[in-house]
């Protein structure tokens, strides 16, 4: 069945700020999603600020945009998840501000709130094992879900077309070790997506070869869809506690966004960026 958030445009994200704007004077923030909409709200003035929901990351843009130029309100921004933008060079309009890393997600993982999760669900023995033989935990995830952002920007590049939806990272991640099999990750992608026409060990060569670029910092090449994925299972088969056995990817994301707190938001360049051009602006945000 069709989801009906499909159907929802940019004009009718600024028709419903236009409509609001008739008994609310303060600042909307519009953001992709509902999670989007339940992290921001923790740090949002609770008084002179309204989220809204886009339901994508075009409609945030784009509803930003028209609200800006063509309803002459100067009260409304936005937040998106930086994606592969900054890999491909993207500019974002001013009034649109990007997240640190890929995402929400990602950017969280990037911060105490990790360590935050990793003492609730962790055991601290088997973690110490662990990083002990494979390295720190943070690059250890970077490195097993890297792989996958990097081969979506060649595939976006390369207009490959290559389907990720529904991705079982346990088909070619070790859960003991975080060690990333890219060729059999290349076909398992390849497995799901029509008329390839490069040559997967090639394509595998040139994942490896960008990610060995990108050395200095892993995580500007990291989804965290992916990271999430890869730490829920490390939790269950590797270095989780008796409470993570059975722990998911999606009340594994619950935790993560409770751990990213106040202190950790107030570390980011998101909010140093978008703080300090409401500011100037003279318009309400942040309440931390």
């Amino acid at each position: 069945m069709r989801d009906l958030r499909d159907d929802v445009t940019a004009s009718d994200i600024a028709n419903e700020i236009s409509m609001m704007r008739s008994v609310f004077g303060g600042t909307f923030l519009v953001v992709e999603g509902v999670t989007d909409s339940r992290l921001y709200s923790k740090f949002a003035d609770p008084v002179h600020v309204r989220i809204i929901i886009a339901h994508s990351k075009d409609n945030v843009r784009h509803s930003v945009v028209e609200c800006q130029t063509k309803r002459r309100d100067g009260r409304v921004i936005g937040i998106a998840d930086a994606d592969l933008d900054r890999l491909l060079n993207r500019r974002c309009v001013p009034q649109v501000f990007l997240t640190d890393r890929n995402d929400m997600e990602s950017t969280a993982l990037c911060s105490g709130a990790l360590q935050d999760v990793l003492a609730e669900y962790g055991d601290q023995e088997k973690i110490k094992a662990f990083e002990n033989r494979h390295g720190k935990i943070s690059d250890a995830l970077a490195k097993a879900a890297g792989p996958v952002c990097i081969l979506m920007y060649i595939s976006y590049k390369k207009g490959m077309n290559l389907n990720f939806k529904d991705l079982d990272h346990s088909r070619f991640i070790n859960p003991k070790t975080l060690e990333n099999d890219i060729p059999r990750m290349v076909s398992e992608v390849y497995s799901q997506s029509m008329g390839q026409m490069y040559p997967k060990n090639a394509i595998a060569d040139q994942v490896r070869a960008m990610q060995k670029s990108m050395e200095n910092d892993l995580w500007q090449a990291v989804r965290g869809h992916d990271a999430v994925a890869v730490l829920a299972m490390a939790l269950r088969e590797s270095f989780g506690s008796y409470n993570a056995s059975h722990i998911r990817e999606g009340e594994l994301g619950g935790a993560i966004r409770l751990a990213y707190g106040p202190s950790y938001f107030k570390e980011s360049r998101l909010y140093r960026e978008s703080g300090k051009w409401c500011e100037d602006h003279k318009i309400d945000l942040w309440h931390i």
